[in-house]
């Protein structure tokens, strides 16, 4: 979905809003993430923890995103919070839907177990509680962030660290 000429915007779930929303706002390209809940229709009808993400698709584009997305959460495993922690990646229109279909199809050859990301719709979005949006770099030396946010960071340096942002960076002291 275009913004306008030059931004595009997505949704994706998968684990902790927390986690998913340090994750791809340390990367460059990113305009914005909104952290919250995701609606959906059909099975997916109840808010899972998600994001929407605001990116320039000149600077970091879908495949890279949508790469970055399956490798930082468990995009092959259906555990029982599976409800709550919806691994999806939210479209906004049947073009995108195509898209991220292909892209999944293809990324699929790097995983040795079944993806079981969704592509859903969005009917609504609800923002988080004030006092938890950017959680990570508000808290960064945080016991959760150091447990659960650290790791997926290092993770985006070592396979992907030509996109990650100088503030990201800084934070790792690279």
């Amino acid at each position: 979905f275009m913004v306008n000429s030059i931004i595009s915007k997505i949704g994706l779930g998968g684990g902790c809003h927390w986690c998913t929303e340090a994750v791809f706002t340390s990367l460059n390209g990113v305009i914005n993430v909104q952290q919250g809940y995701i609606l959906s229709e059909g099975k997916a009808a109840t808010y899972s923890e998600a994001i929407i993400v605001l990116f320039n698709p000149d600077i970091i584009s879908l495949d890279v995103l949508i790469e970055i997305h399956l490798r930082t959460h468990k995009s092959t495993s259906n555990h029982s919070f599976r409800e709550k922690y919806r691994s999806a990646v939210y479209i906004f229109n049947e073009i995108q839907a195509t898209d991220v279909k292909q892209l999944l199809q293809k990324l699929q050859s790097k995983f040795p177990e079944e993806l079981i990301t969704q592509i859903l719709g969005v009917k609504h979005f609800k923002e988080s509680r004030k006092e938890l949006l950017n959680y990570f770099y508000n808290n960064p030396d945080k016991p959760f962030c150091r447990k659960y946010i650290d790791p997926k960071l290092k993770l985006l340096l070592g396979y992907f660290g030509n996109h990650l942002t100088t503030r990201a960076k800084d934070i790792f002291e690279i």
